[in-house]
């Protein structure tokens, strides 16, 4: 009995001694050997935790290999996207499209700060909800309940561009951010702000705004003040959101398959194109628990709740409205780069790259290979401003997005 508890006596202590030698390797430097955080040291800081937080509304995403492009089903669809091998690195992506509930929050805020001394602002901001007019109808309700009436909240915000999809992403960033403060003590809410006089991720970065402190970060530096801003390094801030890649796009709408769609069956059971169909009703079974389409959207977008998440827990990546990505779109972008690529974007062309069909796509045009852009010039066709705005879509109803935010390489985020 003595020799077990001698035994176990030891154990502890080994434990507790390698416990401890782990924390002092971690606090200080191995290429100097000065110590981390110490104010008798210099003061050089370095973040506890090596990992990044994930913000309100996303999923990680762990990168991979995988091929991106059409699979042999697919091939009778396109020509624009045959397959290649493409790495992607982690992200993390909105579960949802962009909600309108969502869009209202930026809308509020920006009207609360710029809307006294510039509305323009705030309208060069707001949906163009006409996009929901029936010519054919006297009255058509959707134009004034869609994106402000409570029973549409949680449906995906339309009738926005790309320029304003991106003007949201960095909008969020900056609130994410400065909630992130305010929680950690680190600023108080500021109910003032106004105009240019707003909290701004880079300008906080850069020194520039300090808002209102409450108990600030502690300045390790001894010729320091005692209290300084929040740095990147910290590990505390998030970076920056903005509109994902067509890759990462493709990569997260598969959810790790290498199908036509991330649930069973092919374009040939649930298209209603063909030959068959004239005989024989297309199956609509499995891909209506899974998307929003054509058959089964009665005829609008529909809220997220009524279809099942893919592998990755995202939901709507097929179906109910296409999503912008950050590329522009090239008929041969796949083939440039060679056979295998690495987080690749397409910087130049006239449009912009848009994936996932919508509620009035065949189950063809909703495959997780299936590739589209905007149309400028006829989703711009009954706009009367002469010359045509860049800011609203007149035409098109079936066009969201979702936001991704990138893990921040500088604290061990992978």
């Amino acid at each position: 009995m003595f020799r077990i508890n001698k035994l176990l006596t030891v154990t502890v202590l080994l434990v507790a001694f390698a416990f401890t030698m782990g924390c002092g390797r971690k606090a200080v430097s191995p290429t100097t050997g000065s110590k981390y955080n110490d104010p008798k040291a210099g003061g050089f800081e370095v973040a506890k935790s090596k990992e990044q937080i994930t913000a309100p509304g996303l999923i990680a995403i762990e990168g991979g290999t995988f091929v991106m492009g059409g699979t042999y089903e697919d091939l009778m669809y396109e020509w624009n996207n045959a397959p290649r091998r493409v790495t992607v690195s982690s992200f993390y992506m909105d579960q949802t499209e962009v909600s309108n509930v969502a869009y209202l929050e930026y809308i509020y805020w920006l009207n609360r700060v710029f809307g006294q001394d510039y509305p323009a602002v705030v309208q060069k901001a707001l949906p163009d909800t006409l996009v929901w007019r029936n010519r054919l109808a006297y009255n058509e309700p959707l134009v004034e309940i869609y994106f402000r009436h409570p029973s549409y909240h949680d449906y995906p915000v339309v009738g926005v561009t790309w320029l304003q999809a991106n003007d949201y992403a960095t909008w969020r960033t900056d609130r994410v951010n400065e909630n992130i403060l305010i929680k950690a003590g680190i600023l108080d809410y500021d109910p003032d702000q106004k105009n240019e006089n707003n909290f701004n991720t880079e300008a906080y970065l850069a020194g520039q705004y300090e808002g209102l402190i409450k108990d600030g970060k502690e300045d390790l530096d001894p010729n320091g003040s005692g209290v300084r801003n929040v740095r990147f390094e910290d590990g505390l801030m998030v970076p920056r959101y903005r509109l994902p890649t067509e890759a990462e796009w493709e990569y997260a709408a598969r959810g790790g398959t290498n199908t036509p769609y991330f649930f069973e069956g092919s374009p040939k059971d649930y298209s209603d194109i063909g030959f068959w169909r004239k005989f024989f009703d297309a199956d609509t079974e499995v891909i209506s628990d899974f998307v929003i389409y054509g058959k089964n959207s009665k005829n609008k977008t529909q809220e997220p709740s009524l279809v099942k998440a893919n592998p990755f827990g995202l939901k709507n990546m097929l179906g109910n409205v296409m999503e912008y990505c950050a590329d522009k779109y090239s008929p041969d972008a796949y083939k440039k780069g060679g056979a295998s690529v690495k987080n690749p974007i397409v910087k130049e062309g006239k449009e912009w790259v848009v994936r996932g069909g919508n509620y009035t796509s065949d189950a063809s045009k909703v495959r997780s290979a299936a590739r589209d852009y905007t149309k400028h010039d006829i989703w711009l066709k009954t706009d009367p401003q002469q010359p045509k705005s860049i800011w609203w879509y007149s035409d098109i109803r079936g066009i969201g997005f979702r936001i991704v935010c990138e893990p921040d390489a500088s604290i061990g985020a992978k």
